[in-house]
This record gives structure tokens, sequence and C-alpha cells, in this order.
């Protein structure tokens, strides 16, 4: 037990002592090109590969009724051709040159992912040159790709009871801000969009001034620039996106949903209203998450799954977004589970961290988890360019990022108690659950 402790006590020392040296921190460059786009340079020669990441701020909260959707649907549509490339090229150029890809839609950005050997840099930059600024507009492939979008739709939300839950009840938390949508989008917008909402979209969050190219790796910072300036810096900047003006109006009571499904196992799931992913309680939440339900020593994971048995998982995720978002937990049930019975639990759970505080030992241990993970994903190219865009978009500076060692030690046990009594609160709450079809009549 001594040796359990002198251990976290020496991960919590060494994390504060490296904050500010971040191996390679020293050599970030970035420069903002003429048309608006930002460039962030992190050299790393541990291997001769380069990650680029390209934070587009276009998400569901850039939506409104009859174009939910959207943004995810170019997600799929920004790899199938250009005025200059047939759909499917851009993936056999990338994995002829030894690079692969990827790409996430959410509720705030879509994120283009390339990993590629040094060698094949320019050939990556002109290949995203040429699909932010010529994508074709075929009307075969956008209805190829509709098809695509509606499959995705029907294989994770509606033939998925917890995602089924999980729209229903965001769309039932906000009442105003397009948060309330899903980022696939709803059915009747995915059949409906037109090729005229593709274009201004496009024009619109493609524009070079709303992006953010991150290089990560075996890099020259000055060639990097020189090839970003040559490849992106002739795109035309466009009239910036009008800022998102809806603010949600406060909760003032808790609100519940049910859905009846063909079920074998009943689902639980709470959220409440939190802040923005730079608000200043965002690391005491977090560190709270953590405790409830991080892992197999959580609060919650101890009390409803290993002593009361009531439910199979249970689990906390905090939205960090432009906007004050959701602070969940999901909980699945056994078979004939009562969800009476573990919504009381997590309640009293809450509860007594409210009335009496988390422990140094539970605070602690939280620390060493995020310290963990944040040094774990500083280890790989890919980590530290998802780490640079995220502080960079979500927080106004990458520069932050070196800050958030020492902001999430500086969290106290009292920071945690404060965040749970304001956030944790039943009349900030939404509930649903999806009950077997026949149990709840």
């Amino acid at each position: 037990m001594t040796r359990i402790f002198l251990a976290a006590a020496l991960l919590g020392s060494w994390a504060v002592g490296t904050a500010a040296e971040i191996p390679g921190a020293e050599a970030i460059q970035s420069r903002t090109l003429d048309n608006g786009m930002k460039v962030i340079i992190w050299p790393d020669r541990d291997i001769p590969n380069i990650t680029l990441y390209n934070w587009v701020r276009a998400g569901g909260r850039n939506e409104y009724p009859g174009i939910t959707g959207i943004a995810h649907y170019f997600e799929h549509m920004m790899f199938n051709g250009t005025s200059n490339m047939a759909a499917g090229d851009f993936d056999k150029v990338m994995e002829a040159n030894g690079g692969s890809n990827n790409a996430y839609t959410s509720n705030d950005v879509t994120v283009y992912q390339d990993w590629f050997p040094r060698s094949a840099l320019e050939v990556v930059l002109s290949l995203e040159a040429d699909r932010i600024q010529n994508l074709d507009f075929d009307p075969e492939v956008i209805e190829s790709e509709r098809g695509v979008v509606y499959s995705e739709r029907r294989l994770r939300v509606d033939n998925n009871n917890s995602g089924k839950l999980s729209e229903q009840l965001q769309a039932t938390a906000f009442i105003a801000h397009p948060y309330q949508n899903p980022v696939i989008g709803w059915p009747s917008d995915i059949e409906s969009w037109s090729l005229e909402d593709l274009k201004d979209f496009y024009r619109t969050y493609y524009a070079p001034n709303n992006l953010t190219v991150l290089l990560v790796g075996d890099i020259d910072p000055q060639e990097g620039f020189a090839l970003a300036e040559r490849y992106l810096g002739p795109i035309p900047a466009q009239t910036p996106p009008e800022p998102l003006r809806t603010v949600e109006p406060e909760q003032t009571g808790e609100r519940r949903l049910t859905l009846e499904l063909p079920a074998q196992t009943p689902l639980l799931q709470m959220a409440w209203h939190s802040g923005p992913a730079n608000d200043e309680t965002t690391p005491a939440l977090n560190l709270l998450a953590s405790i409830l339900a991080g892992g197999d020593s959580s609060r919650l994971h101890r009390l409803l799954v290993e002593q009361e048995q009531a439910v199979i998982n249970v689990g906390a995720y905090v939205h960090e977004g432009f906007d004050p978002g959701l602070t969940w937990i999901f909980a699945t049930l056994p078979a004939g589970g009562d969800l009476a019975r573990a919504e009381t639990l997590i309640d009293q759970s809450i509860a007594d961290v409210v009335e009496n505080g988390v422990t140094a030992g539970e605070v602690q241990k939280a620390k060493n988890q995020w310290t963990a993970g944040f040094w774990r994903a500083l280890a790989t190219i890919d980590g530290k360019a998802d780490a640079l865009g995220t502080y960079e978009v979500f927080h106004g500076d990458y520069r932050k990022l070196f800050d958030a060692p020492a902001l999430y030690d500086a969290v106290t046990a009292e920071d945690i108690r404060e965040v749970a009594a304001a956030v944790l609160r039943k009349s900030n709450r939404t509930v649903g659950v999806v009950v077997p079809a026949g149990e709840g009549q």
C-alpha cells in the first residue's frame, strides 16, 4: 500500500516539474498565410514520418433544420473526386506514396488526418489543396454518398438502442442551441440536401480562413511553410461564416424521456449542462468524471457493478466544445434490471460527493490517470497533432497545451466538490431510459 501511494505522489510531482518542458516544444512554429489559413509545424525526428491534421471549423453546431448532417456528409464527399482527380484517386495516390488517411466529424469540427512518410510531403499537400478548392459535385456521386450516410445512420442510430437514446436525450436537453441536432443528421434532412445547400456549405466552411493545418513529424519548418505557401496559399479566402448567436437558455427543471424498444437490456443515460472546452471548471469536471466512473476502481463501478450488481457497466463523458455542452453518465443494466434502483444509487453517489467531497487519494488517482493519458498522447506524432489542434481550435492558442498539466495539478478536492454541486443538479439534467418493449406497460 505504501509503495502505491509513493508512486502516485512521484507521478504527480514529475508531471508538474515537466509541464513547461514538453520535449521539442520550443521548435514549434506557426504562420498565418495571406488567405487566413493557420499552419502549425512541430518537428519530431523520431521516425521519418509526418502527420497532417486539417481542422475545419464546421460541425453539427453550424447546421440548421433542413441541412442537419451536412458537415458529416462532407467528411465523405471530400474523398470523392475533384475537377482534377476521379473519385477514389485521393486514396490511391496516398497509398501509392506510403500514406493512409481518415477523418471524423463532431458537434464542433470536421478533422481530416493523413499519415505518410516524409518523402510524400509535397504530394500530400497538393492532394489536400486540390480537394479544399476543387471538390467535384457530381450528381451520381452525391446520391451514392447520400445512401452511404443514410446506411451509417441506420447502423449507428436507428438500429442501435444506445445511439437512439443518446440522440433523443440530446435533442431533449437542448431546446434552442443546434447541439440539439445529431451530427449524422435527421433522416428527412439526409434525404433532402440540395446541390445548392452543398455548394454553399463547402464555399463557406472549407475556405482557407476557416481551416487550421497541423504538420507534425520529420519536417523542417521552413520547407513546410514554403510548401504550404505554394499549395495552400493560393486558395482564395471567403467571407467568414456568421458567428453562432444562439445561447441555450438555462434549464430550470429536470427533463425525462422513456423509449420502449426491442431490447434485452435496459439503458440509463443522464446528461447535465456544463461549460465549453475553455471553461475554467473543465479540469475539475473531468477529474470528477474520472472519480465517478473512470475505470474499475471508480465510485460508480465499485458501487453499481461490484457491490450492488445493479448495472453491467457505467461510464462518464464530458463534452468539450466551442459552446456549453453536456456532461454524461451512461449505464447498461442486466436483463430485467431495475432502472429506478440504478438511478437512485447514482443519485446517492453524487449527493455524497456534493455533501462530503472526495478524498485526497481519489483526487491524486484522477490526476495520475489524466497525466498518464496526456503524456502518452504526446509520445506520438499523431497525438501531438491532435493535442496541438485541440488547443489551437478550442482554446484559441496551441501554447495553452503546455499549461494543461499545471492546471489539472492545481485542482483541489474542494474544486471538485463545488463543480459537482454546480453542475450535477437535478434541475440541470435530462434523464433518458430504454425500457425493453412490453415492460413499460
